[in-house]
């Protein structure tokens, strides 16, 4: 399945989706199958949850069930069982496969108010120039310093189609650039806080970030839906 994040539900935490999701199952009576043992667990995995706070058009999970449903009317009955902005976009019938290796890259927005383009321009090209780029940041096993240069496959500022914030005469510099999967991940603030490292880049206002994609990269650098895989017979990057 693919599902999406929107408005103020991107601050929903992953953890907090899944509580959310399971109530939806049990709403929308999908005969969910569960794990065995002495504590069954319903047999979901997500894969790649973006960090909370960001918003999605793109994460993706998979469900085992233990009986065939139409993939159609699942997604209908679990997108009206779950909140707006916590939107199911897509299911369809897994083939073989693990979904989690059809996902190698994401492609992600980063809206900049208060930051002139010319200025992230100039940002972005010591960025690229760079062979590579340390950052920091605080994991569950502490403070890693990691390159947040190597993963990034593409990185270019776009001209806005209209104010992202909304008001008339604020300058606002967008980002969008394409991180391969990783370990550790690199995330968007990952690379914000390489700019930073590179051209001292420091947005006056929290930038908001989006996902508009992920899955597998072809030879021309686009990004495959993981879901056409199970489509008609299709195969992983056929286009």
């Amino acid at each position: 399945m693919r599902y999406a994040k929107r408005g103020p539900l991107r601050f929903t935490s992953h953890r907090d989706f899944a509580r959310a999701f399971e109530r939806a199952l049990r709403r929308a009576g999908v005969p969910i199958a569960f794990s065995q043992g002495f504590t069954p667990h319903p047999k979901i995995s997500y894969a790649s949850a973006a960090p909370t706070g960001v918003a999605s058009e793109a994460e993706y999970l998979e469900i085992g069930l233990r009986e065939p449903v139409d993939p159609g009317q699942l997604r209908a009955a679990l997108d009206a069982a779950l909140s707006p902005g916590l939107d199911v976009l897509d299911a369809v019938v897994a083939a073989s496969g693990s979904l989690a290796d059809r996902i190698e890259a994401s492609h992600w927005r980063i809206e900049l108010p208060e930051v002139e383009p010319a200025v992230l321009e100039r940002a972005v090209a010591a960025f690229t120039a760079a062979d590579e780029i340390q950052v920091e940041r605080m994991t569950k096993q502490g403070r890693r310093t990691f390159d947040a240069r190597a993963a990034v496959m593409r990185i270019d500022v776009v001209p806005p189609v209209e104010t992202p914030s909304g008001v008339p005469g604020v300058s606002c510099a967008i980002l969008e650039l394409v991180v391969r999967q990783v370990t550790p991940s690199v995330r968007p603030d990952d690379v914000l806080s390489g700019l930073r490292v590179v051209a001292d880049l420091e947005p006056p206002v929290s930038p908001r970030v989006i996902r508009l994609a992920q899955g597998t990269v072809t030879a021309q650098g686009a990004i495959v839906d993981p879901l056409e895989a199970d489509r008609d017979g299709a195969t992983i990057g056929e286009r």
